[in-house]
């Protein structure tokens, strides 16, 4: 549940077992994807709609849901492997301080994350401001 007015994501079996293990594919994208995009919490629903718009460019997605990544560094190699490997472009979406995404998306990936805090506006406008829009996204993956 959440505060914010996201809506719900459907999971298969296997997705909702697989929280339990702190990150899990909740988009394929096939096993060599364009792009891996993490995300965790509300900033999942904004991976999703970053991703149907790369897969609308004929670009293959795959999107993480990592709710504990404390969870999710347990796994044994193969898991954490299925999950995050194969990918051409790793990408963290973090709406916080975006630090701790560095160790899963690399030297070369993307983390788009907040390097400050204290601001005071609505939801939405502080999004835009800090870049968490499809639109701002796109414009850093391209």
């Amino acid at each position: 549940f959440s505060r914010q007015n996201l809506k719900f994501i459907e999971r298969t079996e296997e997705q909702t077992a697989n929280i339990a293990k702190g990150g899990y594919i909740l988009v394929d994208g096939g096993s060599a994807p364009d792009y891996a995009i993490i995300a965790t919490g509300s900033e999942v629903e904004l991976a999703l709609n970053v991703a149907e718009k790369l897969t609308a460019q004929n670009l293959k997605v795959r999107v993480v849901s990592m709710p504990s990544t404390n969870v999710f560094d347990k796994q044994d190699i193969s898991y954490r492997t299925k999950v995050l490997g194969g990918a051409k472009k790793m990408v963290a979406i973090e709406a916080g301080v975006g630090d701790g995404w560095y160790k899963y998306v690399g030297i070369d990936g993307i983390v788009i994350g907040m390097n400050s805090f204290g601001e005071s506006a609505p939801a939405n406008k502080l999004f835009e401001q800090f870049g968490f829009t499809v639109e701002a996204i796109l414009a850093k993956l391209n």
